[in-house]
């Protein structure tokens, strides 16, 4: 297939050094409002229920729902919908459950959740090796996105596009903060909402607009099995057990839960929940015709001709309906895609770093204004450099997929903590860390055992755990770990503790 991609052209160039010049003047405005760490963590908490929202489903539409869903589903079919519906459902679980006690009892991170009626160190030293272990995956799928994105567009080669990323995220999160992120992050979800919504009624205007139309053809094409499950995941057990991670991972991202905090209050976190999940559930309807428009219209072949995994479908099925300068479009909104989620990948991270363990651990929670901003930013800087590295290493992988490792991840080591620290009056803390510990680390081990890893990655002829995504055996061994190790040593002080927190968790108490 002839393509633009691989070839720098002046229409493509422009887009992308458009939304670059975009970008950074929002940063340089953002960074004269961000003197304290209240600004750089929380945008000073004067965020709107509309903005958040767009913001929450800016930073929740990522690559792996642009990029890696789009070429799961023209290379599978019917099965790549598992990732959309899975990414799609979580978000009644946080909007019902989980906004308004995190607005309520936190101030930056979710850990300030779970450490609220627990011992501060054990709990955020626990709570912090879950979430960087999240935060590290989550930017392995976003960096290498990147990384074929830019080296697609330019020519240039991979490790390079990568480390390209890498420094203009760093600019904006060190020096705007969550104030920039958050604008990057809205102007991003306009751009994703608009672009998507383009491409997919171009493609369906070659279908007289009928969807059931397109998904003929590209049953005629391919064969009836594209529309039916089977053909990327074949086991029904590994489909829960990524169903799961899916659906309860959401609850449990460190980098979209912070975004609770930057509201005024408990009221405006639910509300934005409602806005993000209306986007969020648009966006992945879309993603449906996008996947089967690049299926009959670009074919699977010459998908995979240019990337392995899939990730580059929707920017070619955009050359192919729009021609060059659609291409350039959706191109550049991809790479802000990606750019606004590492942002708030970093910051979240970054707030892991200073908040919970330096501020809280080390400093016993009297570090001054001035010296969290430094420790921040320099986490910052430590964890755009293991973004770069990460995207390297793990080059070749579909994004969609590494994404879907960080939901288990998210799903096992800090979702069954948080929502017993909320509803269940007798967790202990070494309940709360034992979980948190164990979630982590099984999920890691059987991640590494697992057919992903040891035959795809490793090439050996088989696999030490058979599925390749571990939700179904690590959920409820959280929850379990959290719940064996309370009932055996029970703490009284900490139920007391716990309805002392009811009435801050209902009513509403300023968390500041």
């Amino acid at each position: 297939m002839n393509s633009a991609l691989g070839e720098p052209n002046a229409i493509t160039i422009s887009w992308f050094l458009i939304f670059i010049a975009l970008s950074l003047w929002i940063t340089v405005k953002a960074s004269r409002r961000t003197r304290s760490a209240d600004q750089f963590y929380a945008a000073g908490r004067s965020i709107t229920a509309l903005q958040n929202g767009l913001a929450l489903a800016g930073d929740y539409m990522s690559a792996a729902s642009f990029l890696g869903i789009a070429g799961l589903v023209a290379l599978s079919g019917f099965d790549g919908l598992i990732y959309s519906v899975g990414f799609l459902v979580g978000w009644p679980i946080v909007m019902f459950l989980i906004a308004e006690p995190l607005r309520n009892l936190g101030r930056y991170t979710f850990t300030d959740v779970v450490a609220f009626r627990l011992r501060q160190t054990p709990i955020r030293i626990a709570a912090s090796i879950g979430s960087l272990a999240v935060l590290s995956f989550y930017l392995i799928a976003q960096m290498v996105g990147a990384g074929n994105l830019i080296r697609l567009l330019f020519g240039i080669p991979y490790e390079f596009a990568v480390v390209v990323v890498g420094a203009v995220m760093l600019a904006y999160v060190l020096f705007g903060g969550m104030i920039a992120t958050t604008w990057v992050q809205i102007v991003k979800a306009v751009l994703l909402l608009s672009g998507a919504s383009i491409l997919a009624v171009l493609v369906l205007l070659r279908f007289s607009l009928n969807p059931l139309a397109l998904f003929a053809e590209a049953a005629a094409l391919n064969g009836a099995s594209v529309l039916a499950p089977g053909r990327l995941v074949s086991d029904p057990i590994d489909a829960v057990s990524l169903g799961l991670a899916l659906m309860l991972g959401t609850a449990g991202l460190p980098h979209i839960l912070m975004r609770f905090y930057t509201v005024p209050d408990a009221r405006t976190a639910r509300t934005s929940v409602a806005y993000a999940t209306a986007f969020i559930g648009f966006f992945y309807l879309l993603t449906f015709i996008l996947g089967f428009g690049a299926m009959v219209i670009i074919r699977r072949d010459a998908i995979t001709q240019f990337d392995a995994g899939g990730n580059m479908a929707a920017p070619l099925l955009a050359e192919a309906v729009g021609g060059t300068p659609l291409l350039g479009f959706i191109a550049a909104v991809a790479f802000a895609t990606i750019l606004a989620v590492v942002a708030g990948l970093t910051l979240s991270g970054a707030a892991t770093l200073s908040h919970d363990l330096w501020n809280n651990v080390v400093r016993g929670g009297h570090a001054d204004e001035r010296e969290q901003l430094v420790v921040a930013r320099t986490a910052t800087i430590v964890l755009a450099v293991l973004s770069i590295l990460l995207g390297i290493m793990f080059k070749g992988q579909n994004v969609a997929y590494m994404v879907g490792l960080a939901f288990a991840i998210a799903a096992s080591a800090n979702f069954p903590a948080l929502v017993l620290s909320i509803f269940w009056s007798r967790l202990t803390t070494a309940g709360a860390q034992a979980s948190m510990l164990v979630g982590t680390l099984a999920t890691v081990g059987l991640i590494a055992l697992s057919p992903t890893i040891q035959i795809d990655i490793l090439k050996h002829s088989s696999a030490w755990f058979p599925l390749r995504n571990p939700g179904i055996v690590t959920i409820p061994l959280s929850f379990a770990v959290a719940i064996v190790v309370s009932l055996l040593r029970p703490v009284p002080l900490e139920v007391q503790q716990f309805h002392a927190a009811e009435r801050r968790l209902h009513l509403g108490v300023e968390a500041e």
